[in-house]
């Protein structure tokens, strides 16, 4: 027998490993499965098994140094502004920044493919033949942040828990999943509905895994401020409620090495800062509070950015092409009040908006205008219906606009004055033939009351933006006003649905699937937090959305949501308002990034960033 020595050891391990796979997948084989290292919605999988790491990052990267910012991005329960618990994950309460940072889930995203995630916490995972059931074989070195094994059992407890007790987007999104179940400690299965959508394992497998033995003794559904038991990259440090947050990397997490964590995770400490008014935080960027912005408003872009650290190179500016779906953004009208009921009314609300003069005069004509809630994709309707999509439209022949059948509604443009006759007279024409007459001057709706319409706002910066439409529509007959609410109350009131207007922006995936129910379902139009703030409650758009989810194809799921498109904005339920097609990024020059960002996850902050400062004498570097 040959003497045992480093090569040999090396070489048995990488046998067993081999030898591992090979029962793995005849295991799946005898049982009518498909063994994968990954999931995608159509089955395509740009990295082998055998990966080393993602194409993007940089695996030099160094470790160290700090990522400060204000939140850019929200979800679930999250603002903006403040924040008052640690549990991201339910209605209750505003969830912390970042949260996700300190759970691991089985899969991560890759993002330079549309839609696949390869494993993290899951090795590999093996799907039934009629896609109903994904066996996870998890990864024995799995630890939460106290030392103590993460298992199937946790896996299952955390699916089932966000199913029954998550966010309302959470467990809509997870209606077809029937059940989550732990065999064993080292396999998770989970059964799916027949005809579930395509995008719901992708969204499942992205979930964060909890400690059972931990929620316990701790009730998952409350707001709180007790620091969670976690098991990712990230692990709560210091923070002071409504002010800012802190993330400590966790320097042996079980998780470095792994093909999708590899060049990631780079800063050694994450910080959120919360402001409750934009100027407000930008004085805090030139000032040095946190290092990291993107900037939202134009006129701050074009006219702020001229304070001596960006004229000498210690802040630097950087332009990123945004190439993903940009969505919709505008002011959504709550169908569920009698004064919005009529599309006419919806439509003439929409003329009272100059989006020409706002761009020019208030935002140096810096945005474009948004139309359709897959701007920026290929899923946009545009022109004529093709042959396709009108074999899905026929069946609602009657049922929905004519328009339908027609070109794509599109906003008009206007002559850019600011007050456009021609759009404002058509929008009385509207207003008439829905019955909302005037009387001594003052325009009612149907019903015989005056017709007002109060704006929900919760930070002052869209203000300006505000002032020429309510202008219009006082033209108009219409008294209209803003309200300017704290960032609690306005999540209370967006919860609730007790509004008349507010703003909102939303995007989806390149390959969307059931996260369409939350904006756009009868039931999401009824249930309370989900993202339906419009009240959106049209049998022909659910038939629509089910075709969508069901496409087995990517052009069939193209041709499905061009028709779904051409229904939703045909309806008027919302007063379409601007995208850019590009980040405006500004930061302190102590940052780098890879130089070929990856398409489908924006610009990559901080996950894919690190530090170029120079360590403090006497800090480990």
């Amino acid at each position: 027998m040959a003497p045992l020595n480093r090569r040999n050891v090396l070489g048995l391990g990488i046998g067993a490993l081999a030898a591992t796979r090979l029962s793995l997948a005849a295991a799946a084989e005898a049982e009518g499965e498909t063994l994968a290292h990954g999931i995608s919605a159509f089955g395509d999988l740009k990295y082998p098994a055998d990966f080393h790491h993602f194409d993007y990052v940089n695996v030099d990267a160094p470790k160290g140094g700090v990522f400060s910012s204000i939140p850019s991005g929200r979800a679930f329960n999250q603002s903006f502004q403040t924040f008052n618990s640690l549990n991201a994950y339910i209605l209750k309460g505003d969830g912390a920044q970042g949260m996700g940072a300190t759970f691991a889930p089985l899969m991560i995203r890759a993002g330079d493919e549309p839609d696949a995630m390869y494993g993290l916490v899951a090795k590999s995972v093996a799907t039934s033949a009629d896609g109903l059931i994904y066996r996870f074989a998890l990864r024995p070195e799995a630890r939460f942040h106290d030392g103590s094994k993460l298992t199937a059992r946790d896996a299952a407890f955390s699916l089932t828990a966000l199913k029954t007790k998550g966010h309302p987007l959470i467990t809509q999104q997870m209606r077809d999943m029937v059940k989550a179940e732990a065999p064993d400690d080292a396999t998770l299965v989970v059964t799916f509905a027949p005809k579930r959508g395509r995008d719901v394992p992708l969204f499942v497998a992205g979930l964060p895994i909890f400690s059972q033995a931990y929620y316990a003794r701790q009730p998952f559904d409350e707001s709180t401020l007790e620091i969670p038991l976690g098991s990712g990259p990230y692990k709560v440090g210091k923070f002071e409620v409504g002010r800012y947050i802190e993330f400590d990397r966790v320097k042996d997490w079980w998780g470095a090495e792994l093909p999708v964590s590899r060049g990631s995770y780079n800063f050694d400490g994450i910080r959120y800062d919360f402001y409750r008014d934009r100027d407000v935080a930008f004085e805090g960027f030139t000032g040095r509070n946190y290092l990291f912005r993107e900037e939202f408003t134009s006129r701050t872009w074009n006219t702020r950015y001229d304070f001596p650290a960006v004229a000498d190179g210690r802040v630097k500016r950087e332009l990123l092409p945004d190439e993903t779906p940009s969505g919709a953004q505008g002011w959504f009208l709550n169908t569920r009040r009698d004064k919005f009921k009529d599309p006419r009314v919806r439509e003439a609300l929409g003329y009272a908006f100059d989006f020409e003069w706002t761009n020019k005069s208030i935002m140096y004509g810096a945005y474009v205008r948004t139309v359709s809630p897959f701007q920026n994709s290929d899923m946009m309707a545009n022109g004529l219906p093709s042959p396709d999509e009108l074999a899905l439209l026929e069946p609602f022949r009657g049922k929905v606009p004519d328009e339908v059948f027609g070109a794509p509604y599109v906003p008009p443009t206007s002559d850019g004055s600011g007050q456009d006759r021609a759009l404002l007279k058509k929008a009385v024409q509207l207003l008439n033939e829905a019955g909302c007459v005037i009387r001594d001057g003052k325009r009612l709706t149907p019903q015989g009351e005056p017709f007002k319409i109060e704006f929900l706002l919760d930070e002052p910066t869209f203000q300006p933006h505000h002032m020429p439409y309510i202008k219009n529509l006082g033209t108009l007959g219409i008294e209209a006003t803003l309200r300017l609410v704290d960032p609690v109350q306005f999540r209370a009131r967006r919860d609730d649905f007790d509004f008349d207007i507010t703003i909102e922006r939303f995007s989806f995936s390149t390959v969307p699937g059931d996260s369409l129910r939350s904006f756009f379902s009868i039931r999401s139009a009824v249930t309370k937090g989900s993202n339906n703030l419009a009240g959106i409650s049209d049998p022909a758009i659910d038939a629509m959305m089910d075709l969508v989810i069901a496409a087995d194809t990517r052009a069939k799921l193209v041709v499905a949501a061009r028709a779904l498109d051409r229904i939703i904005r045909a309806g008027r339920y919302w007063v379409p308002q601007w995208y850019a097609n590009s980040h405006r990024l500004a930061y302190w020059d102590v940052f780098g990034h890879p130089p070929n960002l990856p398409k489908y996850i924006g610009v990559g902050v901080p996950d894919l960033w690190w530090s170029t400062a120079k360590p403090a004498t006497g800090e480990a570097k």
